[in-house]
């Protein structure tokens, strides 16, 4: 798990990192802010999905991100843990066409989200 939406995989032998679709989660490292509110516990939410755990990779519409990432929906089981990270309140569902396939369905989580206050909506009015 390097942060709250992405992680690295093996495919073939092959280490690949890979950039969750549809969703934005809090910068760990942001050049101008530094750490950003909620970074934390949205890499440890990640981590507690995947870490250690085989995952299934969706892809969408485009390959890669402009940094070589793999563009990718991922799953463990039949979680979508994209959609997970969204409905727990620690990722924003965040729209970049093409790739908007689960799009509809990401919006519904994180309005259920902010109504039920969770995650980086906690503390909103």
């Amino acid at each position: 798990v390097i942060d709250g939406d992405t992680i690295a995989v093996v495919i073939d032998g092959r280490p690949y990192r890979v950039r969750y679709i549809g969703i934005d989660t809090p910068e760990t490292a942001d050049p101008q802010h530094g750490q950003e509110p909620y970074s934390a516990e949205a890499t440890e939410a990640n981590r507690r999905l995947v870490a250690g755990r085989t995952v299934g990779l969706e892809r969408d519409t485009s390959e890669t991100d402009r940094y070589g990432r793999l563009l990718r929906y991922v799953w463990v089981g039949h979680v979508l843990v994209n959609a997970e990270l969204v409905r727990q309140g620690y990722a924003h569902a965040a729209t970049f066409p093409p790739d908007v396939k689960y799009q509809a369905y990401l919006m519904r989580l994180q309005q259920e989200a902010q109504s039920a206050r969770r995650g980086l909506w906690a503390g909103q009015p």
